[in-house]
């Protein structure tokens, strides 16, 4: 009997996790490791679908026709269909500049063909009403019921205590991806990366994604480095996150992973993030594996910005007992530096020992050089714990370790007993900027500190009354995104309908259904494509491109057909990866994929 539905098609989670359990008891291990493979082909897809982006800051039903803008803006605005318009308020009288916005935004799914292409950011200026573009990124576009979600980033400048409008442009099928120029530079594949931006170079390790080196740049360009042997583990800056079981019997450890459990990365002309998580592993895994505390870190990395963010939070899965747990500790082998920096719950800051009697109350520690100003400081931006009381605020820096170098450790709940539901949270900012010049270098670490516990607000906005715009300068569109592409799009686009995905037979979904094309644009006779591929077990574009393995739709033939095309360049990447979110509608009810999918 032929399969007809979905669910005839694969198998629930249930049902798989019933053949596990069989499996483990007839002592049948290789078919229970598979299983627990295809369990995780399950999560990996229910959390693509259904795990939300985080708090939407501008719902789907907030939006404006270009059509109904002031005149001066829509012909500047030509080629794309709506508007959201936002508000980002400050709130504490700094002044911001190049400050990193970040938004979860939701979009009707009839308004759009992808985010990724579409999306430009203006910002309305004042006095004078006319609008600029600014460099913006969507990252982890998805589909939820009926709308899309992304994350937006882009960098905002605000005076004190001000209101800024911003508009969000979408709606155009001509739209192209974006191509903003920015000093991120990202090298490497999956977690062993090396980046850069104007004022640090770092390296991540690449068995476990953890900082393993850090390069100011300037002058000498110090390395922040920790040398040695380890524990036997390859040595990194960041040691975090780690526990000491009851009786001081073993360290469970992230940096132990001899690859991440699990792992995400998304990359962008404005910003790198890492997502790690996982349990800690034993010395002497898989000896020991308890699943008793899963950890999640997250580093995020900025173009032009002299900090980087790492979010953390360690989960307690059952009741556990504990010598003690590390949430943030850093390791810099040498003398580097001469002074102790820090900043206590007053949010003042210090150079010197830490005060006695504030060595449990810190949000904020580091070390500098007074001859050569380098430094590197952390701020404690967020730290609580859920179901845990006494939280402690620790972490004094220490200038010799073991003669190693200096090191600041973080290290929480001695001897204690951790209850099952338990969560303890961080968000730390990690400073790679000189140690200001002049009398007062306290303002600049207070100052930044305050800005990044208040951050700039967002909310949906309107135009105030009697606004008077004023028509900006050139256009928003590049050449080939507002109607005037030398070939028409719309006719590139229904010839790339047809090229198709043969080995799902019955189907037979094309590359525009499955949501493999990335991009499209044309440069006089030449047409440029950038399509993905599923996945890595699948891993060479020839096959759509110019029909390897029998494909008899190709990219190259199907397009050569359309008028004034003389030639077909295609381009296969791997970011952002695809994933089921991008599948068009036509894709889905090819595929019968359920509309709660």
């Amino acid at each position: 009997m032929p399969e007809s539905t979905y669910w005839e098609r694969t198998d629930t989670f249930e049902e798989k996790m019933r053949l596990l359990e069989a499996a483990y008891r007839r002592k049948d291990y290789r078919l229970a490791r598979s299983l627990a493979d295809s369990l995780r082909q399950s999560l990996t897809l229910e959390q693509q679908q259904q795990l939300p982006l985080g708090t939407v800051a501008l719902g789907a039903s907030h939006f404006t026709a270009v059509a109904d803008l002031p005149a001066p803006w829509r012909e500047w605005a030509r080629g794309w269909s709506y508007a959201k318009i936002l508000a980002l308020d400050e709130t504490v009288s700094l002044p911001r500049d190049g400050e990193p916005v970040e938004l979860v935004v939701a979009f009707r799914g009839d308004q759009t063909a992808s985010l990724t292409r579409e999306v430009r950011v203006a910002r309305v200026e004042t006095p004078t009403g006319k609008l600029r573009e600014v460099r913006s990124q969507v990252t982890e576009e998805s589909r939820r019921g009926a709308e899309r979600h992304c994350r937006l980033t882009f960098f905002a400048n605000s005076p004190a205590h001000q209101r800024t409008l911003w508009l969000i442009f979408y709606g155009n099928p001509d739209a192209e991806l974006p191509r903003y120029a920015t000093d991120l530079e990202v090298r490497g594949e999956g977690i062993a990366l090396n980046f850069e931006n104007e004022h640090y170079r770092a390296w991540l390790s690449p068995a476990m994604g953890q900082l393993e080196r850090l390069m100011l740049k300037r002058e000498h360009g110090q390395e922040l480095f920790a040398g040695g042997e380890g524990h036997g583990e390859p040595p990194g800056i960041d040691w975090a996150h780690d526990y000491v079981t009851a009786g001081n019997f073993q360290k469970l450890r992230v940096t132990n992973w001899p690859q991440c459990p699990d792992y995400e990365v998304i990359r962008g002309p404005l910003s790198l993030t890492v997502r790690r998580w996982g349990f800690p592993h034993s010395t002497v895994a898989p000896l020991f594996s308890p699943a008793r505390m899963n950890i999640f870190v997250e580093y995020r990395f900025f173009a032009g910005t002299p900090w980087f963010i790492k979010a953390g939070s360690m989960q307690v899965i059952k009741d556990i007992e504990i010598g003690y747990l590390r949430d943030d500790e850093w390791v810099f082998s040498g003398m580097s530096f001469s002074d102790v920096m820090w900043m206590g719950a007053d949010g003042k800051f210090h150079v010197g020992p830490v005060t006695a009697g504030e060595e449990k109350n810190l949000w904020g520690v580091g070390f500098m050089n007074r001859t050569t100003r380098d430094a590197f400081m952390a701020l404690f931006l967020d730290h609580t714990a859920e179901n845990l009381p006494g939280l402690e605020h620790t972490g004094a820096p220490l200038f010799h370790y073991k003669w190693h170098g200096h090191v600041w450790s973080r290290a929480l709940f001695h001897n204690a007993r951790l209850p099952a539901g338990a969560v303890l949270r961080q968000r730390n900012a990690y400073l790679t900027m000189p140690f200001p010049e002049g009398a007062a270098p306290n303002e600049t670490y207070e100052r930044l500190r305050h800005a990044m516990t208040n951050p700039l607000a967002p909310a949906a906005a309107q135009l105030p009354a009697g606004f008077q715009a004023a028509a900006p300068a050139g256009r928003l569109a590049r050449p080939g995104e507002a109607g005037d592409s030398p070939i028409p799009k719309r006719l590139l686009w229904e010839a790339l309908g047809g090229c198709l995905d043969e080995q799902l037979y019955a189907a037979r979904p094309s590359i525009v259904d499955l949501g493999l094309v990335y991009d499209v644009r044309v440069q006089g006779d030449v047409v440029h494509v950038v399509v993905a591929m599923p996945h890595r077990g699948r891993p060479r574009a020839g096959y759509f491109s110019y029909g390897s393995g029998g494909n008899s739709t190709p990219i190259r033939d199907r397009l050569l057909r359309v008028p004034g095309v003389r030639r077909v360049v295609v381009e296969q990447t791997w970011e952002p990866h695809w994933n089921a979110n991008l599948l068009a509608d036509g894709g889905r009810r090819k595929l019968g994929i359920p509309e709660f999918y």
